[in-house]
């Protein structure tokens, strides 16, 4: 049997990424909801807010250690599986991923300890600090992990000496053309989900019958925010989708299913794509529509598969159908933040068990929606490590033989499906307890007369002068 290094390492990084960028997704936006639970306590005293940010922070600790543990893992696949790309773009890549570690893992690592222990040991406006610069810390790491990512998918500022990648502009490499779009189009991405677990465990607290003014809270302050920023992440995938459009067209071009190049393109709803036959089987489109959101235009220009080689051309139909998945997904959130606000005017959240059930279902849905946006971007610039300059096949270390990383491979599968479960166990025994009630709150409002956020934020009567 011929195992195939350079398969068989792809499959390792996807396995290992797969269940990295879990964390981060979560971990990222949970760090601000604490950091504005800790602001909203500081400035009305109303202990709700403490007591949901002691709860949230429990479970940050948990998803915080995971995400570090298996953070680590992905670094010594470079040297390992990749060791040739690692020697060609160490120059860009190495500091870019060393400022991630100064300036965003030392500054979470130090600011987690103040804020797990620190509760009784400093001011609360010092908690507040200590919340905000965690935050931040997580935003660092997706800044510099970002500008690495995006430097490998639309690469500037660089010139080649003896065949190695060499900043030649850091302001040029780091901000390079896909830089902003992703970050702004990723972050976005990371609070939906993390606000979508925060409305799925307020409405299984409040189906639950315990802390129901917690439960209440979390609900609404979370249908308050996707309000936002789901309609602001379809407008972040516009203007990454056009962008895309411009530096990485055959990605593109796999994700509209498109081969021919023309004006007025259709949009693709569903179809198969058979790369072989360079068409599509049993599709149903939307004649222009496709021009229409790609370039704004009835009539623009949009460039097919057929105008890229053969081999240069990414796996068309695990690109088209992962953003399928992502759109798929979003819609349904919308759909979800919507019915939430009809029956909040109508004053009907709390009793319809219903709609609370299906934003428990819902609290997962942003975790398959980055696993289908990560597969569409990375899949997307197949057969490309650095887009249009080092092939992946290139890649790879020369002496890595297809039984030491089926080896490996195994063993990280193993260790996977034992430290996930276990780390999600821990964090849904926190969540079936639910947060601990302060005793003066505990007492629940009237159900159908929800607080809303703004109520909710008023200072208590005892914070008042």
């Amino acid at each position: 049997m011929d195992l195939d290094p350079v398969m068989l390492s792809r499959l390792q990084f996807a396995w290992v990424v797969g269940w990295h960028i879990l964390l981060p997704a979560f971990t990222v936006g949970l760090a601000s909801f604490i950091a504005f639970l800790e602001g909203a306590y500081l400035f009305t005293q109303r202990s709700v807010f403490i007591d949901l940010s002691t709860f949230w922070l429990k479970i940050f600790a948990i998803s915080f250690g995971m995400g570090v543990v298996s953070g680590i893992v992905m670094p010594f696949q470079f040297g390992t599986n990749w060791s040739r790309f690692s020697d060609a773009s160490a120059n860009i890549i190495s500091p870019l991923l060393a400022y991630e570690g100064l300036t965003a893992f030392f500054l979470e690592a130090t600011f987690l300890g103040v804020l797990l222990f620190g509760r009784k040991l400093v001011s609360t406006p010092m908690h507040f600090v200590a919340a905000l610069l965690v935050a931040a810390g997580t935003l660092f790491s997706s800044f510099w992990i970002l500008a690495t990512n995006s430097w490998m998918q639309t690469p500037s500022g660089y010139e080649v000496i003896d065949g190695r990648y060499f900043p030649k502009d850091w302001i040029e490499a780091i901000f390079n053309p896909s830089f902003p779009y992703r970050l702004a189009h990723t972050v976005s991405a990371f609070y939906v989900t993390t606000a979508f677990v925060v409305l799925g465990v307020g409405a299984y607290t409040m189906r639950a019958g315990r802390a129901i003014m917690h439960g209440r809270t979390m609900l609404l302050l979370a249908l308050w925010f996707l309000a936002i920023f789901v309609p602001l992440q379809a407008i972040l995938g516009d203007l990454h989708g056009v962008n895309t459009l411009e530096h990485q067209p055959a990605k593109l071009a796999a994700i509209e299913g498109l081969w021919e190049t023309g004006r007025g393109v259709p949009a693709s709803i569903v179809a198969w794509p058979d790369q072989a036959q360079e068409r599509n089987i049993g599709e149903i489109a939307i004649p222009k529509l496709g021009s229409l959101y790609l370039t704004h235009s009835w009539d623009g220009e949009v460039k097919g598969l057929k105008d890229f080689p053969p081999d240069q051309r990414p796996p068309v139909a695990i690109v088209y159908f992962a953003f399928r998945i992502m759109v798929g997904i979003a819609v349904l959130m919308l759909l979800t933040v919507a019915t939430g606000f009809v029956l909040m005017v109508r004053n009907r959240l709390d009793e319809t068990r219903w709609y609370l059930r299906v934003c428990q279902v819902m609290a997962g849905a942003g975790f398959v929606a980055v696993i289908a946006g990560w597969t569409t971007t990375e899949v997307g610039r197949q057969p490309w490590t650095i887009y249009g300059l080092m092939r992946t096949a290139e890649s790879v270390s020369p002496s890595l033989t297809g039984s030491d990383v089926l080896i490996s491979l195994l063993l990280y599968v193993l260790v996977y499906l034992i430290v996930y479960p276990v780390g999600l166990f821990l964090m849904l025994r926190l969540v079936w307890k639910g947060p601990a009630v302060t005793e003066e709150e505990a007492e629940p409002i009237e159900a159908g007369h929800p607080k809303g956020p703004i109520e909710a934020l008023q200072p208590a009567p005892e914070a008042v002068p």
